[in-house]
């Protein structure tokens, strides 16, 4: 909309001092000549806007003029606050707010003059560490969010071990981990954490919800994994590993690499790595090939040796099976 290019414009002006035409037109994406537009429009307005020729030329304002407009939506704010991920603000349909918003935090003269910071720091947590990303869908998240904003109660119906779960739970916070959300909430005075890809249904009820005092997501959250983490069963190899293969390592889920003795430069790495069981330690191993040399312990060397002479054997039955049913048949 014109209105918020030329606020951008008036922000960007006050923010850089001088920009030229064409920097403007790149950034907002827009013309050269709209540019001009735009800048008799802001004038005749009443803003004090002077065009400087030459090679040091550009837009700029008059001196000691600054706009009292920093004043920011609620949806701006959240969107500088959460992240700059575009995958995460299209998620919550904030990605268009964001340009605009960062440029009225530049313009703002005091840096805690939004009460509203640690609403969205309590609500909503991005937890950038660890877990590989998914393409799960989340057709409820805006109904959550909304229902998280206006302290409301909601309804859901949540898939648990192929099971359907009803549940009226009060929104505590939205977690969005390596492109998995989770909600926290209350159910029963108890607080759980449910993913929401396996909500099935959701409504927003008129039912409000008061948050419990001293409630800190983030520190729930950090708790939650940690809890999470110790309760999971613990198996510890080490392994002789190929440098560019370090990285597919780090990828694999419930996979905690423990430490890595030689150098990144090193063609073949001495890793040491913490799985959840024994059969993943091995799943692990053979999905990287030749590009691993287990070294201890035995029980996982022998297992890995068992898996992939199975897999070779079955590989020349199958072969010699094939080229028997390939020879010509004689009556």
């Amino acid at each position: 909309m014109r209105a918020d290019r030329l606020l951008s414009i008036l922000l960007l002006l006050q923010n850089r001092g001088k920009v030229t035409s064409r920097e403007l037109a790149s950034t907002l994406e827009v013309s050269e000549r709209t540019i001009f537009r735009d800048m008799e429009a802001l004038s005749a307005s009443g803003i004090p806007v002077l065009a400087e020729r030459g090679r040091e030329g550009g837009w700029r304002l008059t001196e000691g003029y600054r706009t009292s407009l920093t004043g920011m939506k609620p949806k701006e704010i959240g969107a500088l606050l959460l992240s700059a991920d575009p995958a995460i603000l299209q998620a919550l349909g904030i990605h268009e707010d964001y340009t605009l918003a960062s440029r009225k935090l530049e313009a703002a003269a005091t840096a805690n003059t939004h009460p509203s910071a640690n609403y969205f720091n309590q609500r909503i947590h991005i937890d950038n560490e660890g877990w590989l990303p998914s393409k799960e869908s989340f057709p409820f998240l805006s109904i959550l969010q909304t229902a998280l904003w206006e302290d409301r109660k909601v309804n859901i119906s949540y898939l648990r071990n192929g099971e359907v779960k009803n549940r009226r739970i009060g929104l505590l916070g939205l977690v969005a981990k390596q492109g998995v959300w989770y909600v926290i909430g209350e159910h029963e005075e108890q607080l759980r954490t449910y993913r929401v890809s396996r909500i099935v249904a959701a409504q927003m009820i008129d039912e409000a919800y008061a948050r419990p005092d001293g409630f800190e997501l983030t520190r729930y959250w950090e708790s939650s994994k940690t809890s999470f983490k110790s309760a999971l069963p613990s198996f510890q190899a080490k392994f002789s590993l190929k440098s560019s293969s370090l990285q597919q390592l780090r990828h694999e889920r419930y996979v905690t690499v423990l430490g890595i003795s030689d150098s990144p430069e090193a063609e073949w790495l001495k890793v040491e790595a913490e799985f959840n069981t024994l059969e993943a330690a091995c799943r692990v191993m053979l999905s990287l090939g030749p590009n691993v040399i287990v070294e201890a312990p035995e029980e996982l060397r022998l297992k890995v040796y068992k898996a992939a002479l199975k897999t070779v054997l079955l590989g020349r039955s199958v072969r010699r099976s094939l080229l028997r049913n390939s020879q010509p048949q004689h009556d």
